[in-house]
């Protein structure tokens, strides 16, 4: 795996970068589901819970993958240092 100029591979960077994101979407969530309930729509609040939790979940893979990353020489400096 190539090493960019930020020091960590492109893959690393990628899981950082969906890590990142679904971690900031899932703290938005939080405020859609309180917009939906304050709105009576509990079923839209549904939804909302249901997305957040999947970009938990998504997270949480990343964050696994990083790890596992992270023992190997492969995903660079920023990382195995």
């Amino acid at each position: 795996m190539a090493t960019g100029e930020t020091g960590f591979d492109d893959v690393t960077y990628d899981l950082v970068s969906v890590q990142y994101h679904a971690l900031k979407a899932g703290h938005d969530y939080g405020q859609y589901v309180r917009d939906a309930r304050n709105a009576g729509r509990d079923d839209i609040a549904d939804f909302f819970e249901k997305v957040m939790s999947e970009d938990s979940a998504r997270a949480k893979q990343c964050h696994e993958f990083i790890k596992e990353l992270s023992k190997s020489s492969e995903s660079g400096p920023a990382v195995t240092s």
